[in-house]
């Protein structure tokens, strides 16, 4: 019974590493062709998106008010949650 109830954990955990995963590897490859000013491109993998907007919530959430760090989260919650909706506009077929 046990395993049944830490399976939730074992995939969120799972999922968090796969996106950080590919954090990584996208700032290894936009680090060659990025200014360093430019914020690193998005994943396309909801999953992973929303794995990026919860670190970027609790990144906010943990910021003292009306601190840089907590401006800073806030826009990358609003380019994560542009990139979530491009990604799911994409998995709703067109009505004709």
């Amino acid at each position: 019974m046990d395993e049944v109830k830490a399976a939730p954990k074992k995939a969120v955990k799972a999922v968090l590493e796969a996106a950080e995963a590919a954090v990584d590897a996208v700032a290894a490859v936009a680090g060659k062709v990025l200014a360093p000013d430019e914020p690193l491109p998005l994943p396309g993998d909801r999953a992973q998106l929303l794995a990026l907007h919860d670190a970027a919530r609790r990144r906010r959430d943990a910021a003292p008010p009306y601190s840089r760090e907590r401006v800073e989260a806030s826009f990358e919650l609003e380019r994560i949650e542009i990139q979530i909706a491009r990604v799911e506009r994409e998995l709703v077929p067109p009505l004709v």
